[in-house]
């Protein structure tokens, strides 16, 4: 009878433990599942536009402008400053030709000894006075426009420049990191070990501005860009965006970049850095928003606008319920 209770027992026991290791195991699984999760989303490069958001062959001017404030700074420097600049330089001409033809030693034997002329002295005080105010006014406005605060919510993406490639932190989305090299140029040395060669993908853009991983940012929206350096002063440019802020070292530049429309945008460092200066591009991707967040979703530990995707989120409640059964176990055992 004894015998029959001790086996009896043993055998709850034993049951009771193959219930908890079976509960351990689920629990064990659950961090896994909510680390894999965020990676259910989806991205494939886009490819870029010929000619936009790049320099191109015997380009003369600015490149295209793909923001508010780029076709602000555009139209001054062709609608205001090459007028002016232009208009001068005829006057100032038409003047030395003047000069050259009327008041030569045989033209004009018999120098005039005018020494002053009242209405001619105001003019050339004033006009110059009157073209300076009129280039200031706009050049102010776009200088303030250009460091106006981020507004509240803004995504914050922090830009790190090191000798010689970049490296884009997300905090508002995980914290997570993504280091961006430039490309090996097929039949040239090569410049990162273990970087691809450039055209060995579909969506790869111009030479010695390509890189392996881009900065993704989210299009028609104000980011916050957070700059600095890890080791010399490096500079994060991107023309076609009227983008350009200093990385130093021990210091935190910001200023907001917002792009109108989604694309692929090129840049370069535009400081010099040291012997690879040449070879730290900047390409930026511009998604709509549903396509960024996948891209997001994409890297361990990801998340969106300060929230976990469902899919992690949902890991949590399984791996308490698995606690359960081994609770109820146990307490069956006993």
């Amino acid at each position: 009878m004894t015998s029959g209770k001790n086996a009896s027992a043993f055998g709850k026991s034993l049951k009771a433990l193959g219930l908890s290791l079976a509960s351990f195991l689920a629990v064990a699984a659950a961090p896994a599942l909510a680390q894999d999760a965020p990676a259910a989303g989806s991205y494939t490069p886009m490819k870029p536009t010929e000619g936009v958001g790049m320099p191109v062959p015997e380009g003369l001017g600015l490149q295209d402008q793909y923001s508010k404030i780029g076709e602000y700074g555009a139209w001054i420097h062709n609608d205001v400053l090459l007028p002016i600049i232009t208009i001068i330089t005829l006057l100032v001409l038409i003047l030395l030709i003047v000069v050259m033809v009327r008041f030569n030693r045989r033209a004009n034997p018999v120098a005039s000894k005018t020494s002053h002329n009242t209405l001619i002295e105001v003019i050339w005080t004033l006009v110059p006075v009157l073209i300076l105010i009129g280039i200031a006014v706009p050049s102010i406005d776009l200088i303030a426009k250009q460091y106006k605060p981020a507004p509240k919510g803004a995504l914050t993406i922090k830009v790190t420049g090191n000798q010689w490639f970049w490296t884009y932190g997300y905090p508002d989305n995980g914290d997570f990191e993504v280091v961006s090299n430039m490309l090996n140029v097929p039949g040239q040395p090569t410049i990162n070990n273990g970087v691809r060669e450039v055209g060995s993908e579909p969506w790869d853009g111009p030479s010695h501005l390509e890189v392996d991983n881009r900065m993704v940012v989210p299009a028609g929206e104000p980011i916050r860009l957070q700059i600095t350096a890890a080791d010399v002063i490096h500079s994060f440019a991107v023309p076609s965006l009227w983008f350009k802020l200093d990385a130093v070292p021990g210091r935190i530049n910001e200023k907001v970049l917002m792009i109108e429309k989604p694309g692929v945008y090129y840049g370069q460092c535009s400081e010099l850095c040291g012997a690879k200066h040449g070879y730290m591009p900047i390409a930026v991707e511009a998604l709509p928003r549903d396509k960024y967040d996948a891209w997001v979703l994409t890297h361990p530990g990801a998340v969106i606008d300060g929230q976990k995707p469902a899919a992690a989120e949902a890991a949590a409640p399984a791996a308490d319920a698995s606690e359960a059964p081994a609770a109820d176990a146990i307490a069956e055992a006993e």
